[in-house]
């Protein structure tokens, strides 16, 4: 199987930037897709940014043109540049793989919240 670790998360003004980094490990040549989701309270989860094995890449449009999603498959990492972030951005932002059998796993979640 694999885990992955988060880190990046924190507190940021309006108009701010972050990076998440979620770094896989155990069975990383099993991975084939990676994926950033986010969940606000008393929200469902949702889907923010796709890459894939090829690094094509997809985006929600809530995100799309602020958000850039990228992987370092040398260094088993996947990352998710927020710029111009606004207050609605505020969430738990959880990256996610899936192997080339279909299995996924996620990570624990970091907080992203974005207030003056």
């Amino acid at each position: 199987q694999v885990q992955l670790e988060e880190s990046g998360g924190g507190l940021v003004q309006p108009g701010g930037s972050l990076r998440l980094s979620c770094a896989a490990s155990g069975s990383t040549s099993d991975i084939d897709t990676m994926a950033w989701f986010r969940q606000a309270p008393g929200e469902q989860r949702e889907w923010v940014a796709t890459v894939t094995s090829e690094h094509n890449k997809l985006y929600a449009d809530s995100v799309k043109d602020r958000f850039f999603i990228s992987r370092d498959n040398a260094k088993n990492m996947v990352y998710l540049q927020m710029n111009n972030l606004k207050p609605e951005d505020t969430a738990v932002y959880y990256c996610r793989v899936r192997s080339r059998q279909g299995y996924d796993y996620w990570g624990q979640g970091t907080q992203v919240t974005v207030s003056s």
